[in-house]
């Protein structure tokens, strides 16, 4: 069961909240914002997103009718079900309305567009205190879709401005159940999972029945948000003819320049086709050192003798630069 917290909870208090790295729904946190106020019709929403629009053009996904607003793989010869085109958002916003008004229309939807980049000055008429420091929102507008079920690499806060949007949400320990597709070719920068859109008991997927019995289903509505833990899987169904979600991505637990992912991917390229025995190997040291289920791997030494090991930035760089080091060769 989703945690839900109140909407005026203090800054603080949530950031603690998110410590335990799991989805918090706030109902109605983004409802005071102008821009929510002002998304009370098509048009007059529209009135309001224009008068910050710059001209900047964006890709946008325009898909069929017929894929009824389910952007996914396909057979085009790109290998997906829509094409794109490059719009400004004033053009997209017309053809967004149209075919909110006439579903005959190919569906438009243009997700991540930066709000600074786009819409200068839209992030200080629509503040959010809920984030830390900094962070600015991003723009996902468009008539209904289904965006396929993927992950983050970055913590999320997203807050529905007009609309509905439908979350089904995985852990992260059920990726080895959702059948995630290629790495590299992606409709939008991140795997997705091949199983949670197709048929119900596809026999193609049968260990997804294990990862259907963890989702976690939420419908958010204009003014409500949705905190959502890095690498935790979402698949989002905008419900309404026209729809617009902004959101805030950052990384609460950062320690340095790197991202995590960039282990990952390290990790794989050198460890993925050793014999299992090494792997189990080399399993047990990145326990130890990396994820400590035993506390600190020097715990038995006193902290001035924890060396490299201790807890400082100081530290944590000269690791970094010894890794370095060691990829160029050194």
């Amino acid at each position: 069961m989703l945690r839900e917290v109140a909407a005026d909870i203090a800054p603080a208090d949530f950031a603690e909240a998110r410590r335990a790295c799991q989805p918090i729904v706030l109902r109605g946190a983004a409802s005071a914002l102008p821009v929510t106020q002002a998304a009370v019709g098509v048009e007059s929403l529209c009135r309001y997103l224009r008068g910050f629009d710059n001209g900047r053009t964006a890709q946008a996904f325009v898909g069929d009718p017929a894929i009824g607003g389910r952007y996914a793989y396909g057979d085009q010869p790109d290998g997906f079900n829509f094409s794109r085109e490059t719009l400004g958002l004033g053009a997209a916003l017309d053809r967004i309305a149209r075919a909110a008004a006439d579903p005959h229309q190919p569906s438009v939807y243009c997700g991540s567009l930066p709000a600074e980049d786009h819409l200068p000055g839209f992030a200080e008429a629509n503040p959010m205190a809920l984030v830390p420091e900094g962070m600015l929102p991003r723009l996902w507008i468009g008539n209904a879709s289904t965006i396929a079920c993927h992950y983050d690499r970055f913590d999320n806060l997203a807050c529905v401005i007009a609309g509905e949007r439908r979350f089904t949400l995985y852990p992260p320990d059920a990726i080895g159940d959702l059948y995630v597709g290629p790495i590299d070719h992606t409709m939008a920068g991140q795997p997705v999972s091949l199983a949670a859109t197709a048929a119900s008991q596809d026999p193609r997927y049968p260990r997804f029945a294990a990862a259907r019995a963890l989702a976690l289903t939420v419908t958010l509505h204009p003014g409500d948000a949705l905190y959502l833990p890095k690498l935790w899987w979402h698949q989002v169904e905008a419900t309404a003819p026209f729809n617009l979600l902004m959101n805030y991505w950052w990384d609460d637990f950062a320690s340095g320049p790197d991202s995590p992912y960039t282990a990952l991917l390290l990790a794989m390229t050198t460890l993925a086709e050793r014999p299992p025995a090494e792997r189990a190997a080399w399993r047990a040291f990145f326990d130890h050192y990396a994820f400590r289920p035993d506390g600190h791997p020097l715990a038995h030494l006193p902290p001035e003798r924890h060396g490299i090991l201790a807890d400082s930035r100081e530290n944590r760089g000269r690791i970094r630069a010894f890794v370095m080091q060691l990829l160029r060769g050194g």
